[in-house]
């Protein structure tokens, strides 16, 4: 694939809200965490990570259903996906999941050892480790409410795809997030502004919740809704950064913080 900037108004129009379909269910998420970490997770956190997610795949399908547009096709193919990632770079994600689906087989580029031997797919695909990859089927009826919301409808394999990259995405951003905790947690990583695109960064304090993420308090054993976003900044940017952010911050606003 060739990856190619994104152009502005990549996001084109939207039959329904990415807040009006429901989004994964926390209980869902939280045991995605406890694959990869045994830190409390609390709920604003579980909110804003099953946010992000949803607002990722959404970019993905719009992407996608735009591509199937182009042939008057509603129902989605993995072409399509392929179509949608290739468009735009911001959607390149959960590239874990490119190993595994037949959708990328072809398309990542071959592999060679020392001596020059081409590395099999399945020793590239490494040790089997808790990953996105075999809860994938997880996040099935989440993605099928996601294309009803998009107006479309999409063939097994393209299910299947949405689920893994969903699946995966999600597992890297708790592993990061229990990273984040254990190291040092916003203190060490930095805050998280919101800005609009061509505007400057603001310059807030630290005080102001809609602008920074507050310094973490108390017991560094949870993870916390901040340590979720801040993980957010390590997988994506631009344009769809700023939007997860700011639709994770409104999912959770009304969230328990434990």
């Amino acid at each position: 694939m060739t990856a190619q900037p994104a152009r502005p108004g990549s996001g084109g129009p939207r039959t329904a809200s990415v807040r009006d379909v429901p989004p994964f269910a926390p209980p869902l998420v939280k045991a995605v965490f406890r694959d990869v970490t045994t830190l409390h997770v609390s709920r604003s956190a579980a909110w804003a990570a099953a946010s992000v997610t949803r607002t990722v795949l959404t970019e993905i399908v719009d992407g996608a259903r735009r591509a199937a547009a182009a042939e008057a096709r509603k129902q989605l193919a993995p072409r399509d996906l392929i179509s949608a990632i290739d468009r735009n770079v911001e959607v390149e994600v959960g590239s874990t999941w490119y190993l595994h689906s037949p959708t990328f087989h072809g398309l990542m580029g071959e592999m060679y050892d020392a001596e020059g031997v081409p590395v099999p797919l399945r020793q590239r695909r490494g040790a089997r480790k808790p990953s996105g990859v075999a809860g994938a089927h997880r996040f099935e009826a989440g993605v099928r409410r996601l294309l009803r919301s998009r107006g479309v409808t999409a063939v097994p394999s393209m299910v299947r795809d949405l689920d893994g990259i969903g699946s995966v995405f999600l597992t890297d951003l708790a592993r990061d997030a229990a990273m984040i905790v254990r190291e040092g947690g916003v203190e060490r990583f930095g805050t998280v502004a919101l800005v609009t695109p061509g505007e400057p960064a603001p310059s807030p304090p630290l005080e102001d919740p809609l602008l920074a993420l507050a310094t973490r308090r108390g017991d560094r054993r949870t993870i916390g809704r901040d340590d979720v976003l801040a993980a957010v900044t390590m997988h994506l940017f631009g344009e769809l950064g700023q939007r997860a952010l700011t639709e994770a911050r409104e999912a959770t606003q009304n969230t328990s913080s434990t």
